[in-house]
């Protein structure tokens, strides 16, 4: 191995190119350090992007009523937040984010949309009201940009799994009571053969297995849907096809992953963002493989959002990124969010 890194160091810096070649022993047996060469010597070993993926994508997130704070932060009756720990999840993958303030005009919120590649709607609390409406609105966007040929991704967490069992059934009263707080759990896969083409398809089997064994995703809910109770109702069971089941304290089975058959559009009852970027409950998995699921189900939403066909112009996205606010640390109480992101003073 060190010959190999010598002669590669030869080969960089030689005048003459097909010279260091000619020079190049080959180790034996090692025929892909000759592909290394021959890349390297025909100048192919950074090949050029796919045209048709996106590499600057950008992802709304959708703010939720509240200072995320218990009031800590704010009592101002107008503030909504994103927790930080929701825009490090996109950012860890390799994207941007704009905040989609939940309380602004909507036609601001619609130009807003127009600069983004895909839509995150974050855990919670608040299911009725003008939050409701434009959770509402934004799903009928994505649902609006796929159908006219864009590919624009959707990860709906916890609340806004919810949410959307709500719209889809139009029943307010779908959801059922579970007692899943603060609780590290495993994920039962439904049909493990139907992983390809799934939110999972990148998971290596080893942890497959281990998601299966051993508690290492986070849930932090009260409502959701029972297998039956999403089944048992047509708009609902035609539109998700159940992934996961996880199970409560009480040894209730509820749906912990669904995704959509024919749009971009992944459900978690569970909480991907938390395992590397919040500590505020002792709860958390943060184990190697528990950063490991946050890190692929990251990667495989930005890899959705890259399928997008929208360029948004640049200035424009720049003057809506969230990097235009400042986290707060919400932290220090030992409990909640450990960053928020605040936004008050809207004008509707």
């Amino acid at each position: 191995m060190l010959r190999f890194l010598c002669v590669s160091l030869l080969v960089a810096f030689s005048v003459s190119t097909a010279a260091a070649a000619r020079k190049y022993t080959l180790l034996p047996r090692e025929e892909w350090a000759e592909e290394l060469l021959h890349d390297f010597i025909s100048g192919e070993s950074c090949p050029s992007a796919d045209p048709a993926l996106y590499y600057q994508p950008v992802i709304g997130i959708v703010s939720h009523p509240g200072d995320g704070a218990s009031g800590r932060l704010s009592n101002l009756t107008d503030t909504s937040n994103i927790p930080a720990s929701y825009v490090k999840f996109v950012e860890s993958a390799g994207a941007r984010v704009i905040p989609v303030i939940y309380n602004e005009p909507w036609d601001v919120i619609s130009e807003k949309l127009e600069l983004v590649n895909g839509v995150l709607f974050t855990g919670g609390w608040a299911k009725e009201g003008l939050y409701f409406e434009t959770i509402k609105k934004v799903y009928e966007f994505t649902l609006a940009r796929n159908d006219a040929g864009d590919h624009f991704p959707l990860f709906a967490i916890c609340l806004g799994f919810e949410l959307l069992s709500m719209i889809i059934s139009q029943d307010h009263d779908i959801c059922e009571h579970f007692m899943a707080r603060n609780q590290a759990s495993t994920l039962q896969f439904v049909d493990i053969s139907e992983i390809q083409g799934s939110v999972f398809e990148r998971f290596p089997s080893e942890l497959l297995r281990k998601l299966s064994a051993e508690c290492i995703v986070m849930q932090n809910h009260r409502e959701g849907l029972s297998p039956r109770r999403l089944l048992a109702n047509d708009a609902l069971s035609s539109f998700f096809k159940i992934l996961t089941t996880s199970t409560d304290e009480n040894d209730e089975v509820y749906v912990s992953t669904a995704q959509a058959y024919n749009y971009p559009i992944t459900c978690f009852q569970w909480h991907p963002e938390k395992n590397a970027f919040e500590w505020g409950s002792p709860f958390i998995p943060h184990s190697e493989d528990a950063v490991r699921v946050t890190q692929l189900l990251a990667n495989y939403f930005i890899s959705e959002a890259r399928k997008s066909f929208i360029r948004p112009p640049a200035q424009k996205v720049r003057d809506n990124l969230i990097y235009n606010y400042s986290p707060t640390y919400g932290g220090k109480a030992g409990k909640g969010y450990d960053q928020v992101y605040n936004f008050h003073d809207i004008v509707i």
